[in-house]
């Protein structure tokens, strides 16, 4: 069936002209940046009739469907009020839908047959599709657009007008090349909790530099590697131990991504 996972962590603005109305807009973000988010945006309000305000009275839910297709679609004309708002997950199919409601809705009733998973649960399979999310995943200042893969997730615009960064991201789309990604990564062994270097490398059997580990639990994470070095025997130096790993290119890619 289908498995509800809590989204601890993340937290919704709301954007609205007066705190009487409904918000126009909600924004969805990781809620460690809570603070330096909300003052980027009133950064640029400048003197916008615009509202900011964290939404603590809302439950974001990630629906990710069974191994049955059509498990989350076939359910929706059954949905009740309880459901604020509940629409497929923009970056990609695989990921299922996202879910918001009112804190303390019980959830089997929105969406019948349903069971309530743990947040585990969701990273695992979000690890699984090499789907990054968050600062820990994309960390500000250091992860790039291309090498995130954030063109497949629907996180680039090529069409709207001017942005901070447009010239670079234009460029790179029409004349780069992208020699690494963000990839899906599978141990041999569980990992040990918090005990990776942020940053670890990852290494070809020569002992060349593949990429870097980003972030993981268990044996899957997610690292940006070198794609010429993908299909090579990897491992993962921790603490003098080598843990060997393999990556995979995720299947809701494009068909022309790993060229």
């Amino acid at each position: 069936g289908v498995c509800f996972s809590d989204l601890v962590g993340v937290t919704f603005f709301r954007l609205h002209e007066s705190p009487e109305e409904e918000p126009h807009i909600l924004l969805e973000c990781d809620s460690g940046v809570l603070d330096a988010i909300q003052k980027h945006l009133k950064l640029y309000k400048i003197r916008r009739k615009v509202n900011i305000a964290p939404c603590l009275d809302l439950s974001p839910w990630a629906v990710v469907p069974g191994e049955r297709a059509g498990d989350v679609a076939s359910s929706l004309p059954k949905c009740p009020d309880q459901a604020l708002i509940l629409t497929p997950d923009p970056r990609t199919e695989v990921m299922g839908w996202r879910l918001i409601t009112k804190k303390g809705v019980n959830l089997p009733e929105i969406i019948p047959g349903s069971h309530v998973g743990n947040l585990q649960d969701y990273h695992r399979h979000r690890y699984k599709q090499g789907i990054p999310e968050g600062v820990k995943d994309l960390p500000p200042g250091v992860a790039l657009l291309f090498l995130s893969n954030l063109a497949y997730m629907n996180g680039i615009s090529f069409t709207k007008g001017c942005y901070i960064g447009q010239e670079l991201t234009a460029r790179t789309h029409h004349m780069g090349v992208i020699r690494k990604r963000l990839l899906p990564v599978r141990f041999s062994a569980p990992l040990p909790k918090d005990s990776i270097p942020e940053g670890a490398e990852i290494l070809t059997e020569s002992g060349k530099s593949a990429g870097k580990f980003r972030a993981g639990g268990g044996e899957l994470g997610i690292a940006l590697l070198r794609l010429a070095n993908i299909n090579e025997p990897l491992c993962l130096n921790i603490a003098g131990d080598k843990v060997k790993l393999t990556a995979s290119i995720p299947e809701w890619w494009p068909k022309t991504a790993s060229k």
